[in-house]
């Protein structure tokens, strides 16, 4: 066989396609293997580069890639997709795969590799996230039920005990759906309970992270935003600047510029979603708070509330945000508010 420098890889639940070129850039290997024959054909192979479209089960098969002596390169997809000549099959995928990593600008676009710690601590926030919906879709059920027999209750879940309470004290209403309301009651009861436990769980961890608690420093940016960033931003100095890392999140605006002109759209909604989320939420809690209480962490933005949108506003805040941990996370500096930093005497 021809010496192979590259090996694109399609990764798939039993069946995974090989293409391989030479140092010409020639294809000297096409191959289809099922799950079980990978790394007995890969151990069988002198090291080299395997590039993979990352993914959930993408990172257990860069570890065991590595520890054959290869080296890995994990793409995001929509990298990819660019390099597939035409038509969707396993055999063009694995050719874009292996096409994709040998253009210089997107070398600095792979994924970093995770730990099965790093990865069982993402789990732990995605279980949760999981969790969450589901009590949030019990809820709203037992409201849904609970109005056809002419009960409502204020937002809020600390409003839903009460309504529970008018529910049974309600002898009209009939014994199957007090029965089905009450299983509903249960099954939230039930995951109210898996949401404190993993809480608990998530707390631990932000205890144990130093970065996290760094993190958790600034405003808008609590225990559970810190836990986040900490665990799904790998290495932040892979991000070439704070913007790199806002733009990543999803939270610059989409660039539609043509002809000299420049036109700039909503959010791009790109990357992670539950950090962006996280991000927002704790920026509008500044904001309300700033509203409340007349806090004023930044000074340009009680200027900027004046003038604009509130989720626009929101939205602002939350790319301040993302850059100002970016930073942190690079330096391992602290936070330091705004009226601590001294001012420059005068010369």
């Amino acid at each position: 066989m021809e010496t192979i420098v590259r090996i694109g890889l399609d990764t798939s639940k039993s069946v995974f396609q090989l293409h391989g070129v030479d140092g010409m850039e020639q294809p000297v290997l096409r191959r289809k293997l099922r799950r079980g024959q990978v790394l007995a054909f890969f151990g069988r192979l002198p090291p080299t580069l395997v590039a993979m479209e990352a993914c959930g089960a993408s990172h257990y098969w860069a570890r065991e890639l590595r520890s054959l002596g290869h080296e890995v390169a994990m793409i995001p997809p929509q990298y990819v997709k660019p390099y597939v000549q035409r038509g969707k099959s396993d055999a063009a995928d694995a050719e874009a795969i292996c096409e994709a990593p040998s253009r210089p600008k997107l070398q600095k676009n792979f994924v970093p590799i995770k730990s099965p710690e790093q990865q069982g601590a993402q789990m732990l926030t995605r279980v949760r996230n999981q969790f969450i919906g589901r009590r949030t879709q019990l809820a709203n059920s037992i409201r849904g039920y609970a109005a056809e027999f002419g009960f409502t209750a204020p937002k809020g879940l600390s409003r839903l005990p009460q309504l529970l309470i008018d529910i049974r004290a309600d002898a009209t209403v009939p014994d199957l759906a007090m029965e089905l309301i009450e299983a509903l009651a249960a099954e939230m009861a039930r995951v109210d309970d898996q949401i404190v436990t993993l809480d608990k769980k998530l707390m631990q961890l932000h205890r144990s992270s130093e970065m996290s608690r760094r993190l958790a420093t600034i405003p808008g940016i609590g225990p559970i935003g810190a836990t986040l960033l900490s665990i799904k931003v790998v290495d932040a100095r892979g991000f070439k600047s704070a913007r790199n890392f806002a733009a990543w999140l999803g939270l610059t605006p989409k660039n539609h510029s043509t002809a000299g002109k420049n036109r700039l759209g909503v959010i791009t909604r790109a990357g992670d979603g539950m950090l962006r989320t996280v991000l927002v939420a704790g920026a509008t809690a500044v904001i309300a708070d700033m509203r409340r209480r007349g806090s004023r962490p930044w000074s340009w933005l009680k200027d900027m509330i004046a003038r604009k949108p509130p989720k626009l506003v929101a939205i602002a805040l939350a790319n301040k945000l993302a850059r100002i941990a970016w930073k942190l996370m690079v330096s391992g500096e602290r936070y330091r508010p705004a009226s601590a930093v001294p001012m420059p005497t005068p010369t």
